[in-house]
């Protein structure tokens, strides 16, 4: 439980009011479940740790490396390509999995409440069509909300905010799991077929990252399996470029867009990056889309043609039907400020959503019970929608795949049931391909308008879910609606095709709620195959992003300061010149000496008011108390698994040898490292020595106390680093500068803001 000296011990805030929390949670405090978690943006979260990006140099890691010639790096190097070759075929096949239920699936429940529908429709009482086609959609929301809120909460979303952090060396407990690849896909075939406002193609990233982060590791921990392969990559370094490639062939396989891929991982993902990277994640990215190709054309039964290159697929823009003049620009910028303008709304209010969610919807009972209501909902408005709707369209020549009749005269069918009635990756491409005049402008602005609160409801519930297809589809139904509207006012001029205007409307509607640039451009013009769409999509995207940014950020970057998660950005905050480390640092430090006493590392290790994780090892002067210079630093890690296989000597014969330990012992014992409460010292044992020279990193990177924050947060961000050790012109350790003292620092409305730090 919390306590309010949790949120208070963390020294002085500046300009943070956290008062009105501290007194609701005093008041709760005597029960034992809060009804309500005080939740302030203003906070980072103490649960969440660093990953290790910085190899440890010591003695055992440099014998290893000088051991490996010349050809044992190439092998190295043909196991990464082999590895990403892996990422990307199984990636695919995921989508493919995804694909193929969804469709069965839901063409399943589509056929059965048409059914229905079409019956009742003759004899009166369409009520038991409404009621039969929400209580389909909850209780399959049901399933897949209970999996995610009782299982496991991590898959919850579309996982980009998650993998983002986690690429930024943010360590998000069991983000890259097996259980949460099985939970992620089940859940989002299950939310997609509930018919709630979500698209499959988020969550094919995170699904895209755990797998790259299971293959690389060659071995399963959730399986308990260890296939004794590529135990070279046991290490964060490692697994994260793998984990970088993996998002990125994610999102290739759900929008068929290697190039786009490649970029997305640059542009959201990957914190850190170079030249060999670029081209193995492109090869993953490409084997991707090409399985998921492959594999698709010959379940449609027609195997040599390979046409669906992604899981959604924009359809053929020809340049003929479709061209742009250079009068048309003016409009295309306006339409990307109406992008920006919604989607700040859509992140504003899904805030407000989100901050009351944390408060008050925190058991898991709630959220499923939330999910199902939103799906129910969901279901009625579609109904009621198309109830009311009196927009019929002949039915020859129409692609609709579930046409419903209705009110509708023979050989009619209703429009505003194309919308709703389908899946919204369907909905999305009937948007853009169908002819100009089978939508009523009337269907699109209600239709926009409901979508729009539904997408931003469903947003952030307990499903696996992602936000690329609501968003796109609200853009394509308000861009059309756009395109036929300037119709009317030119008199139905040639260049007006509603088609394009949908195009632009839906870029502009998902650059302005994710604010993403290049990568978007590039998916766009991948997904729609035509390059000349390039430079107005861009223009539009730019747009949307700038007017966007000046009300409020990005979704996902939201999202990640909601969860008060230590995300560092490029940069350090621009006014922070100021302040130097010996202002940031966290001390005192706890420091080992060189050789220590088994019981004392014990202690320090067991010390729970104390997790920290790494440890500066100082000269031993046996008779001296006072400070002595650094001689290099140990991780937690490292000392644990020191001590369970027992390697240390008595205090009688320094001189004998330790057990060896080879580096293979440290690689085994990751990622899940043994807590300290689980290894035993007998009384004897305490009083021995252990000899920290050769497992310490002797040469850990050091800043002068002097040095000022944006210097310290360039060497911390651009190393990956976890610790970072201050000194004095001494050499003395007087500091520790770790990721949440960096991060606690934020440009705020009126400057530089500190953060409180709270145990949530």
């Amino acid at each position: 439980q919390l306590t309010p000296s949790s949120f208070l011990r963390i020294g002085q805030l500046s300009n943070v009011d956290l008062n009105e929390d501290v007194h609701e949670l005093e008041t709760e405090l005597p029960r034992q479940r809060p009804n309500e978690i005080p939740h302030n943006e203003k906070l980072l979260s103490l649960k969440y740790e660093s990953l290790d990006y910085d190899n440890s140099e010591n003695q055992l890691f440099l014998e290893e490396e000088r051991r490996i010639n010349h050809t044992a790096f190439r092998t190295v190097e043909i196991k990464r390509w082999v590895i990403c070759a892996m990422i990307g075929i199984l990636t695919g096949l995921v989508a493919c999995f995804i694909d193929i239920v969804v469709e069965n699936l839901a063409g399943l429940k589509y056929r059965v409440v048409k059914g229905n529908i079409d019956k009742f429709t003759e004899k009166g009482g369409l009520s038991f069509s409404l009621l039969l086609w929400a209580t389909l959609n909850a209780s399959v929301v049901m399933v897949g909300s209970v999996i995610v809120a009782f299982i496991e909460p991590v898959a919850a979303g579309s996982g980009i905010p998650q993998i983002k952090c986690y690429l930024n060396g943010v360590k998000i407990p069991h983000v890259v799991r097996l259980k949460t690849l099985v939970i992620k896909v089940c859940g989002v075939i299950l939310s997609v077929v509930g018919g709630l406002a979500v698209g499959k193609e988020g969550p094919m990233i995170h699904s895209g990252a755990v797998i790259a982060a299971g293959i690389s590791q060659g071995r399963s921990t959730s399986l308990k399996r260890d296939f004794k392969i590529f135990e070279y990559f046991r290490r964060d370094t490692e697994k994260r470029d793998f984990v970088s490639a993996g998002a990125a062939a994610g999102v290739s396989a759900a929008f068929g867009a290697p190039v786009g891929g490649v970029l997305f991982s640059l542009e959201e993902g990957a914190s850190f990056w170079n030249q060999f990277l670029t081209w193995r994640i492109f090869f993953a990215s490409m084997i991707s889309t090409f399985t998921l190709n492959s594999v698709l054309s010959v379940y449609h039964g027609n195997a040599w043609d390979l046409s669906s290159p992604g899981l959604i697929n924009f359809g053929r823009f020809d340049n003929e039907k479709m061209g742009y003049t250079i009068q048309e620009i003016p409009i295309f910028i306006f339409m990307g400020v109406v992008g920006g303008i919604l989607g700040a709304l859509f992140n504003a209010l899904n805030y407000w959503l989100t901050m009351f969610r944390i408060r008050y919807i925190h058991r898991p009972c709630l959220q499923v019970v939330e999910a199902m209501l939103v799906a129910a909902v969901t279901a009625t408005v579609g109904f009621v929608m198309i109830y009311c709707s009196r927009d019929c369209q002949p039915i020859q020549g129409s692609t609709v795949a579930y046409p419903l009749q209705l009110f509708c005269a023979d050989g009619e069918y209703n429009s505003m049931a194309t919308a709703f009635f389908n899946t919204p990756e369907k909905s999305v491409v009937n948007l853009f391909h169908d002819a100009p005049g089978s939508y009523n402008p009337m269907t699109l602005g209600m239709f926009t308008l409901m979508y729009f609160f539904l997408a931003c409801w469903t947003y952030g519930l307990t499903v696996s879910a992602g936000v690329f297809i609501p968003s796109l589809l609200i853009g394509a139904a308000w861009g059309r609606l756009f395109g036929i509207s300037l119709s009317y006012l030119t008199k139905g001029s040639i260049w007006a095709d509603p088609g394009k205007y949908a195009l632009m409307g839906a870029a502009a509607q998902l650059g302005g709620i994710v604010r993403m640039t290049l990568s978007l451009t590039v998916i766009m013009m991948e997904a729609t195959g035509n390059v000349t769409y390039g430079f107005p999509i861009m223009l539009v995207l730019m747009t949307a992003k700038i007017v966007g940014d000046y009300f409020v950020e990005g979704l996902y970057d939201m999202h990640i300061q909601l969860q008060s998660v230590p995300f560092l950005h490029w940069e350090a905050p621009v006014t922070s010149h100021s302040l130097t480390a010996r202002e940031v640092m966290s001390a005192p430090v706890t420091c080992l000496r060189r050789i220590e006493r088994v019981g004392t590392v014990v202690d320090i290790l067991s010390d729970t008011s104390s997790n920290h994780n790494g440890f500066p090892v100082v000269e031993s002067n046996p008779g001296t108390t006072q400070v002595a210079g650094l001689r290099g630093l140990i991780l937690r890690s490292q000392l644990i698994v020191l001590l369970k296989h027992k390697v240390f000597v008595e205090r009688a014969n320094l001189s004998l040898v330790q057990r060896r330990l080879k580096l293979k012992d440290f690689r085994d014992a990751y990622p899940r490292f043994p807590p300290i409460q689980s290894i035993h010292v007998s009384q004897d044992e305490r009083e021995c020595m252990i000899d920290l020279s050769e497992f310490m990193n002797p040469s850990p990177y050091t800043v002068p106390q002097e040095a000022s924050l944006p210097r310290v947060f360039k060497l911390f961000r651009a190393l990956g680093l976890r610790h970072l050790v201050v000194v004095n012109n001494r050499n003395e350790v007087v500091g520790m500068v770790t990721r949440k003292d960096l991060a606690r620092y934020r440009l705020g409305k009126e400057g530089l803001e500190e953060l409180s730090l709270a145990q949530t």
